[in-house]
């Protein structure tokens, strides 16, 4: 088993490697991207409240807007300041049965946020002091959910790197 394991993970990165290979371009070599960056990510609130405590007063996000959605009568949109001129927001959809957070093929895995480490270490000991369950990677990566269960990642490592590693 483990040698099925081993062999399957190299034939993925032979796919890889193709595809590195085939497509991607040295730093000064690239274009420069057509995006001025992330406007904002949207996920869905079952509680508006509860998700400003969490991401206000829990992971110290500043609340920045908190308007009437413009696609559904009554319902929220809320905007949280993540730094670097990114917003994280959320809708809530009041009367109807959105149920559980699901995470499906197609749909957001998880969201991963950089923070310097002294502040890293900080939300860290909140989000145990506050009893969310966490998982703890590689000393730099944390990983828990959201009130409503989106998946989030809270990184240490800088902007455009990974790991040590430059990915911008």
């Amino acid at each position: 088993m483990i040698a099925d394991e081993q062999q399957r993970s190299e034939e993925f990165e032979r796919r890889r490697a193709l595809i590195r290979d085939a497509h991607l371009k040295p730093a000064d070599a690239r274009p420069q991207s057509s995006a001025r960056g992330l406007h904002h990510t949207a996920l869905i609130s079952s509680d508006v409240e509860r998700t400003v405590r969490f991401y206000q007063d829990l992971l110290e996000f500043p609340l920045t807007e908190l308007i009437e959605n413009r696609d559904y009568p009554g319902s929220s949109h809320v905007f949280f300041d993540i730094g670097n001129g990114n917003l994280l927001a959320f809708f809530d959809f009041p009367g109807l049965d959105i149920g559980p957070y699901q995470e499906v093929f197609g749909g957001l895995h998880h969201i991963a946020i950089s923070v310097a480490l002294p502040t890293w270490e900080r939300l860290r000991d909140k989000l145990i002091a506050a009893g969310v369950e966490l998982v703890e990677h590689s000393d730099v990566s944390l990983y828990f959910r959201d009130p409503d269960g989106a998946r989030l990642e809270l990184i240490a490592d800088p902007l455009g790197e990974m790991y040590g590693s430059k990915v911008l």
